[in-house]
């Protein structure tokens, strides 16, 4: 005669996240030890069905990111049942003979495992457990950013100075986040994570990406805890490449501008900087007329913008630095404060004195050239100018040296 015996569960621990019950480590543990069964009649004894079953029965706070694996020794496994209310979980059974979830858990939500198995006799046990999944108080998004005026285009071509940038819906853990990104490259560098503020991260090589890179980047925030409460809401990927490297050398002194795309000269311009000199503004605010000095960032491109002292704090007609709204052409902006390279067929000094209020004035022809030829990340490098760019205005990413940049 053939008695059922009773299947002995081991305690399984859920993801390191997760709470267990009565103290128990976090991971998986095994089944108590097993009691020999009694012998079948004129036969050896059946070993006792050994079941275990990830996230534990009672577990709370469980990652939905965690997978439901179920594990069967001394037995053969014939069904796993997962439901939470009207939703049924589905999976499929490993390689290595395991059960395993497919796809992602809710949050919040009561999940029901049914277990079926056998012995080597053919007797079948069951066992039934449950989990809870953790309910954040916030759940954080991720987006990309070419910079703070634009979204990154998935699959398009940028600058050798564009960073990766990734914006949070809200504050986030900063060491959390950075575990959670994946960002690979080829030609494969090495990296450094800037933290503009709590919901905006930058990174990027030591050097100007080499023209042709590609970049992709996983932001992995589903299930995962990003400061008190808050949790990745779902997972982001993009990717885009580097085109040509495109790098412009602007002279304070010399008055020129040196294009070099790959490491060749390919076109010298004429310019004309920031006269020097600085003013207070109608709110009390500092103005300065130096163009700002090191590497910049091409932002945006313009056909035509309109242009007034206005727009930096110059309001007062009488004042001798006042001019009104100006539709100005061929604009590649560089700062967030307003330093484009634009056409400035007005001024006769190109090439010999900087009469600007801070932008690099160009010819038409020379400005047009810019405007058609740059991309949103190419570099403009100003040098020799008595007034340095900040990392705030635009991306200044590149004037910080590489070890000091962030961590």
């Amino acid at each position: 005669m053939i008695q059922r015996r009773k299947v002995i569960i081991g305690t399984l621990g859920a993801a390191a996240a997760v709470a267990t019950i009565g103290g128990s480590a976090p991971g998986s543990a095994s089944a108590e030890p097993a009691t020999v069964a009694p012998e079948r009649a004129g036969g050896p004894p059946v070993a006792p069905v050994r079941l275990s079953v990830t996230p534990s029965g009672g577990a709370t706070a469980v990652s939905p990111a965690t997978p439901i694996v179920v594990a069967v020794q001394s037995g053969t496994l014939k069904s796993v049942a997962v439901t939470s209310g009207g939703t049924v979980v589905s999976g499929s059974v490993q390689a290595d003979g395991t059960w395993r979830s497919a796809g992602a858990l809710a949050y919040g939500r009561t999940y029901r495992v049914i277990v079926t198995a056998t012995d080597s006799s053919g007797v079948a046990t069951e066992k039934t457990s449950s989990f809870t999944t953790v309910k954040p108080h916030h759940q954080v998004e991720a987006t990309f950013r070419a910079n703070a005026m634009a979204s990154l285009k998935k699959g398009h071509a940028y600058g050798a100075g564009q960073p990766v940038i990734i914006a949070f819906s809200r504050a986030v853990n900063k060491a959390a986040a950075e575990r959670a990104i994946e960002i690979t490259t080829s030609p494969a560098v090495k990296g450094r994570f800037y933290w503009r503020d709590g919901r905006t991260v930058h990174w990027r090589p030591e050097k100007y990406w080499a023209g042709r890179t590609s970049i992709t980047v996983n932001v992995n925030l589903f299930g995962v805890k990003l400061g008190n409460g808050v949790y990745g809401r779902k997972n982001a990927s993009t990717r885009f490449t580097i085109g040509r490297q495109l790098i412009a050398i602007t002279d304070n002194k010399a008055h020129l501008t040196k294009v070099y795309i790959d490491g060749k000269l390919v076109r010298t311009m004429k310019c004309s900087l920031g006269k020097g000199g600085s003013t207070t503004g109608a709110n009390g605010e500092h103005i300065s007329y130096w163009t700002t000095g090191g590497p910049h960032v091409v932002l945006s491109k313009e056909r035509v913008h309109s242009m007034s002292s206005a727009s930096y704090g110059i309001t007062d007609p009488d004042d001798p630095n006042y001019y009104g709204a100006e539709d100005i052409e061929y604009c590649t902006r560089i700062t967030y404060s307003g330093e484009f390279l634009h056409a400035a067929p007005w001024n006769h000094a190109l090439g010999r004195a900087n009469l600007s209020h801070g932008c690099i004035n160009l010819s038409v022809a020379d400005a047009k050239w810019v405007y058609e030829n740059f991309i949103v990340g190419d570099v403009v490098d100003v040098r020799r100018s008595p007034r340095e760019l900040q990392i705030w205005n635009g991306l200044g990413d590149w004037t910080v040296p590489f070890e000091k940049y962030g961590r």
